[in-house]
């Protein structure tokens, strides 16, 4: 197959060498963005139009336009790191090129073809190349998304699409050093139920967490941890994050997550842990935890560790459990060995400074 073209509109009006060094000193996550974007339309019975590297800024959208009154919007995130001898490469793109259109699948949405996502994301890196940090833990967070823009009321999937891709420049995100993080159980509110779409990466998802999260957030806490629609019992995800729990156990270290049933997110980072944790020489399972076992674990001592992980941070501890049945302290309160190593070996991966055995850096520039 040809690789799709993008058609390049360099901005006008750039910022300069000056203003970006002033804009990427301090980034933060999500709040700085690049000079230019991706954007290809879809119109159902042409396809997908061709692609435009363009200036940064609005888009028009009808007030009509289908994602505005029904939703249909998804969207993925990615990075790309400056390595050791100075080239740029993204983390496992391939991977969130599927899991978009696995998105796209459930909100009844067109796929979008793998080749033409990664030729956009080659396209946008290369361009704002400037943008690309180069300190560990540093990288160019990239967000592609799609949307519904037919101007229609009537309730059903849209005949127009838009393609987005963006990018923003992110800083570390734990700059003074790895922070645990304090979690509110909720019992209140489900993030997704079976048949739902908890397994997309769907707007509203995000949308719906937003009452809890801020319920966490009175309760004196980071992040809330969801439970299982049906029994309220078993633990799935914190906030947007795939959880970990390591055991001790007979003298072995082993590192468990909530098995995937159709309401979680399946997390690339969480995957790739997976992984990374089989080669540390742990024992890794995918299985349920309920919060009693979470519980009694902590008070027994077979769980030493818990930790969440995700593009944007890697990989966060959780230091403090708070529920309305009491909370309880893990590691003291502080990072434990397993999520430190994990980390590191990610991180020394995806910067460069490790071989990358698993093929998942794609050279971009």
């Amino acid at each position: 197959m040809t690789t799709p073209k993008i058609e390049i509109q360099l901005s006008t009006h750039p910022a300069s060498p000056k203003r970006r060094a002033e804009l990427m000193t301090n980034p933060g996550f999500g709040r700085v963005f690049t000079d230019h974007m991706v954007v290809v339309p879809y119109t159902e019975g042409k396809g997908w139009g061709p692609g435009v590297l363009k200036a940064y800024g609005p888009i028009e959208l009808d007030p009509a336009a289908s994602v505005l009154h029904y939703g249909q919007a998804i969207f993925e995130g990615f990075k790309a790191f400056k390595q050791q001898d100075g080239s740029i490469a993204c983390f496992r793109p391939d991977a969130n090129a599927r899991r978009f259109n696995t998105s796209a699948r459930r909100l009844a949405m067109p796929d979008l073809p793998e080749d033409l996502f990664l030729a956009a994301a080659k396209a946008l890196i290369t361009q704002e190349q400037a943008w690309v940090p180069g300190a560990v833990g540093e990288s160019l967070y990239m967000r592609p998304l799609m949307i519904a823009t037919e101007a229609a009321l009537g309730v059903k999937p849209s005949s127009e699409y838009l393609f987005l891709l963006l990018a923003s420049p992110s800083g570390a995100y734990f700059p003074a050093g790895v922070k645990p993080v304090t979690v509110w159980i909720s019992e209140d509110y489900v993030r997704a139920a079976p048949g739902g779409t908890g397994f997309a990466k769907c707007a509203g998802n995000y949308a719906a967490s937003l009452v809890a999260q801020h319920q966490a957030k009175g309760q004196g806490c980071d992040q809330v941890v969801w439970l299982d629609a049906i029994h309220r019992e078993y633990i799935e995800e914190m906030g947007g994050m795939n959880l970990f729990f390591v055991y001790q156990e007979q003298g072995e270290t082993v590192v468990v997550t909530p098995e995937l049933t159709g309401s979680l997110l399946p997390g690339i980072t969480r995957d790739s842990l997976l992984q990374l944790a089989r080669e540390q020489g742990f024992r890794a399972e995918e299985r349920r935890i309920s919060v009693s076992e979470w519980r009694s674990a902590i008070a027994e001592g077979r769980m030493t560790e818990a930790f969440a992980c995700g593009t944007a941070a890697v990989i966060t501890p959780v230091g403090e459990v708070k529920s309305v049945r009491g909370g309880w302290t893990i590691h003291g309160g502080q990072t434990g060995p397993v999520a430190a190593k994990l980390r590191q070996v990610l991180l020394d991966i995806q910067h460069g400074s490790a071989p990358d055995t698993h093929g998942w850096m794609q050279k971009i520039v």
